[in-house]
Order: structure tokens, then sequence, then C-alpha cells
């Protein structure tokens, strides 16, 4: 499983393990855990990089529709989750 480190705005940087990745309307969106066996906390980021970004520059989704929309979106890609939000 795929580890990358999230750095929020505070700056306390937050390892996270990739379970999914998609791409809808051309933005990419990653399935996130806190728990290398993939049962611990579950978020869904957004990648708000500018073209010219070096690296990648993600976001936690907070708004419920665009949330409830990619939630369902993973839930398909992996039959044998349930995201609860």
């Amino acid at each position: 499983m795929e580890k990358i480190t999230f750095i929020p705005q505070d700056g306390d940087a937050v390892e996270f393990y990739v379970l999914e990745q998609t791409m809808i309307g051309g933005v990419n969106y990653l399935l996130v855990t806190d728990s290398a066996e993939g049962d611990g906390e579950a978020l869904i980021l957004c990648d708000i990089s500018a073209p010219e970004d070096s690296e990648a520059v993600y976001e936690i989704v907070e708004d419920d529709e665009k949330l409830n929309a990619v939630a369902a979106v993973f839930e398909k890609m992996m039959d044998d989750i349930d995201i609860i939000q």
C-alpha cells in the first residue's frame, strides 16, 4: 500500500495510506486511511495542484455533495468497503 505524507496548513505532517484513486471530471481524488491495515479512519482528498506545481497539492473534501458523489464512486470501485460519512 502506497504511503503519502499530508502536510496541513498548521504544518504538522500526517502519513496516510492510499486505498484507491480515481479521476472524475479531470480531477484526481484519493481515498486514504491512517492505518496500514485499511481499517482506520478514511478521508477523501482532492488534487488542487496547478499544472506548473512540481508536487501534488491535495485538500480534504468537505463539501457534502461532492463528498457523497466521490464516496459513491469509491464504494463501487471497492466492493468490500462501506464509506460511512
